[in-house]
């Protein structure tokens, strides 16, 4: 597969970040996206819409995730590959991906801290659901 030149207008990407209501995590969403496009292209052997000998596989659109972090609830469109099916290297399929996060939560269970107080603490760090 040929190198391509990626380029990106940073300063826009920038402005675009800092617009949102946390600049922090638009930038990480950003990140993780253009991490899981490189991810397939390499999976697959070809970039997106490029007819190639060595291509392996094809896309098959995207699907909705939500990730929890430290810095708050993400919302990716992860690609979906044809065969063999697609998951992030950050991401556990249907797992919460802060293990440190799971770990304060179960100790303020076994604590004896109400499933209520533990969701009021989750939101106000900006997560949205601790299922």
């Amino acid at each position: 597969m040929a190198q391509k030149n990626h380029t990106t207008d940073l300063t826009e990407l920038l402005l675009k970040c800092v617009a949102q209501p946390d600049p922090m995590l638009s930038m990480l969403e950003w990140l993780c996206s253009q991490l899981m496009e490189a991810e397939v292209n390499q999976q697959l052997g070809a970039e997106k819409n490029q007819r190639t000998d060595g291509r392996s596989g094809y896309r098959s659109g995207y699907r909705p995730r939500r990730l929890d972090t430290r810095m708050g609830t993400m919302y990716l469109m992860v690609p979906k590959v044809r065969q063999g099916g697609y998951i992030p290297f950050f991401v556990t399929e249907r797992k919460r991906s802060e293990a440190a996060l799971i770990q304060v939560v179960q100790e303020a269970f076994v604590q004896g801290v109400s499933t209520r107080k533990m969701e009021k603490l989750a939101q106000s760090l900006g997560i949205e659901n601790l299922s």
